[in-house]
């Protein structure tokens, strides 16, 4: 069974890159920090156009048609750039699963919008109930018990909540279920939210932690200590080593997680969809977080400083790596789901 990318996939996931190596600045980011919104002029729109937003939207909708083995490259690129729109929350975990559990006219509205990006998306967290993003979005999917919901912003009171990363806004919600904003009454769709939603946060995760490596092999490389690059002490070197170990270990399984969701079967006998799932939700918060650790002991007190572009990962790093449950919540699972308690 192959996982690398196809050819398609490689160019749409470059496609997007290059966009966001534009959109997504240093500066762009450091001034969407300053804002209230936390958001980059235009960089919805610019995204929209590439399709992105409908990536997962059959075509009959105006999507794409494509699946969470697509999106997964993409995703990573979303977490390498530090892109403070909520693209993945909208078109990983929100729009594939409206496209799999609505039945109602409602579902075909939404999802023609959604393709266009004309209506954004986003989701609340079946497992801690926070909610990305929710003054910019026009329509949360939410979920109490076993019931799916899609609430229209306009009718529900959010609080904000004070996070690490200026760009990442995250809100606890106050709202109400009625049979109109009802998708599914199926347990099964909320386990699919929560799939979609770590796999989500795995995949931005490994792109984090790929560009913390990048950016410390790249200052450890130009940084002189004695004469000489402090890349060639070899404690710096097994740092970023295990950075790279890290990283490559926990890439494979996020998508094979991605392969999973898309046939609804884990390719390995006897084994489930949320554990792959959480299999790779706990090696990317691993792997994100050895990183973030990694990349502050070779910066050096640099790398506390809020004036060092290194900030902006490790922020956004450490709350991915928490995002959709802990690497200890997805062990947990995991040891759950293969019956040893």
């Amino acid at each position: 069974m192959r996982f690398a990318p196809t050819e398609q996939q490689e160019l749409f996931a470059s496609n997007v890159a290059s966009i966001l190596e534009k959109e997504c600045s240093v500066e762009a980011l450091q001034l969407a920090g300053e804002r209230p919104s936390g958001l980059i002029d235009g960089l919805w729109e610019t995204l929209s156009e590439t399709g992105l937003m409908g990536i997962a939207i059959p075509e009959e909708f105006g999507g794409l048609g494509m699946g969470s083995s697509d999106l997964v490259f993409i995703l990573e690129e979303l977490g390498r750039s530090a892109c403070p729109e909520p693209v993945a929350e909208h078109a990983a975990v929100a729009a594939p699963l409206i496209t799999r559990w609505a039945q109602n006219e409602m579902a075909q509205e939404i999802l023609e919008e959604s393709a266009a990006g004309s209506r954004k998306l986003t989701v609340g967290s079946s497992i801690d109930s926070r909610v990305v993003s929710v003054e910019k979005s026009d329509l949360i999917l939410l979920s109490k018990e076993n019931e799916l919901h899609a609430v229209p912003t306009k009718e529900i009171l959010h609080t904000p909540i004070t996070s690490i990363d200026p760009r990442y806004k995250t809100s606890m919600v106050e709202w109400s279920s009625t049979p109109k904003t009802l998708i599914s009454e199926e347990p099964e769709a909320i386990e699919d939210l929560t799939n979609r939603g770590a796999l989500s946060a795995a995949a931005q995760a490994v792109g984090v932690a790929q560009k913390l490596l990048e950016m410390t092999v790249s200052y450890v490389s130009e940084r002189k200590q004695f004469g000489k690059p402090v890349g060639t002490n070899q404690a710096v070197k097994h740092h970023c080593s295990d950075m790279a170990i890290a990283i490559e270990f926990a890439r494979p399984l996020v998508q094979v997680a991605s392969w999973a969701i898309d046939h609804e079967r884990s390719p390995t006998e006897n084994f489930t969809v949320s554990g792959e799932v959480s299999a790779a939700k706990a090696l990317a918060s691993e792997a994100v977080e050895l990183a973030c650790r990694s990349a502050l002991q070779c910066h050096g007190a640099i790398g506390y400083t809020v004036e060092h572009d290194l900030q902006i990962w490790l922020k956004r790093g450490w709350i991915l790596a928490s995002t959709w449950g802990d690497a200890l919540f997805h062990r947990r699972r995991l040891v759950k789901i293969l019956g040893l308690i």
